[in-house]
């Protein structure tokens, strides 16, 4: 009986589909995002309905087990997910059954611990070819107050260490910009950022280049037509910037970010001012930059010591 069960048999698929409907209306979640949860969520059911021999609906998916959880882990392991696809796919499940326990007031997912994770050292884009990029990007751009834009958030980026997303909501409130800035970082989290003169020049210059103004209360960088700017817009500028350079692919608007803490580093800042600094709840995301600086200290010595 298990092997003749479909997708399309089983109840559970619509609630597979509300959710999507869920996270792009309710959650903002990229189609990308929304595209991969929904697979995700489409082979829980369908390991289900192998594993119990009958059609899944909403009723068992809430009486779902953690032996349940391992054994779809176990089968997407063995289809040779690594580490870091199997936590990401362990995070949609577990959204996807606490919607559909809040749907019908059970309790929700089971906890099942996740794959370890070997985190990487991010890898720092160098001053100079932060310059390049920057300045490719703004020559490139379609319009002189595109041009100002861009450069504005990338030296946000890599000047104050703001996360895109943490740039994209910023809004005319900020103005005038003094030597500090309010940001709204993850979990509504706010902090104090200092602003250097370069940076507070550009968000300037674009202000007063941008045709769409900048309103307390709207959105501070806008899009061609005025609407809000959207994050892969500023993405698709540094990849084209980068190719142009011949430049390696992990120099990414996020690498902005980690090219400011690890810089910062390596001049002499503390941890402890630097998880300020970038909004890290804990001192633990900030510690991996000292695994970047000693990296670069290698680096130096193994191509300047004599004895290297």
């Amino acid at each position: 009986m298990a092997a003749s069960l479909t997708l399309d048999d089983h109840p559970a698929r619509d609630l597979a589909v509300e959710w999507a409907g869920h996270l792009r209306r309710d959650r903002r979640r990229s189609e990308h995002t929304i595209r991969a949860y929904l697979a995700t969520a489409h082979r829980l059911i369908g390991f289900i309905g192998r594993h119990r021999g009958h059609a899944v609906d909403g009723a068992l998916l809430a009486s779902l087990d953690r032996g349940d959880l391992r054994g779809f882990l176990a089968e997407r392991r063995g289809e040779g997910l690594a580490n870091g696809s199997a936590a990401r796919e362990l995070s949609a499940i577990r959204n996807f059954l606490a919607y559909v326990a809040e749907r019908r007031g059970t309790a929700g997912a089971p906890k099942v611990k996740g794959p370890r994770i070997k985190r990487g050292v991010p890898r720092p884009i160098a001053p100079d070819d932060i310059k390049a990029m920057t300045e490719d990007a703004a020559e490139s751009a379609a319009e002189p107050w595109i041009a100002a834009r861009d450069e504005a958030v990338l030296l946000l980026l890599y000047g104050a260490g703001l996360r895109i997303g943490e740039a994209m909501s910023l809004t005319g409130d900020i103005l005038p910009i003094g030597d500090t800035m309010l940001v709204t970082g993850k979990r509504a989290k706010t902090r104090v950022v200092p602003i250097l003169p370069p940076v507070r020049a550009a968000i300037e210059h674009y202000v007063a280049l941008c045709p769409y103004g900048a309103a307390s209360g709207e959105q501070l960088f806008r899009g061609a037509r005025g609407g809000p700017l959207a994050a892969e817009l500023i993405r698709r500028a540094v990849r084209a910037a980068r190719v142009r350079l011949g430049l390696d692919d992990s120099a990414t608007p996020h690498a902005l970010r980690h090219s400011f803490a690890t810089h910062l580093l390596g001049r002499g800042a503390d941890l402890r001012s630097l998880q300020e600094l970038l909004g890290h709840a804990s001192l633990s995301s900030t510690q991996v930059y000292t695994g970047v600086d000693a990296a670069h200290l290698l680096d130096v010595y193994r191509n300047a010591h004599p004895r290297a």
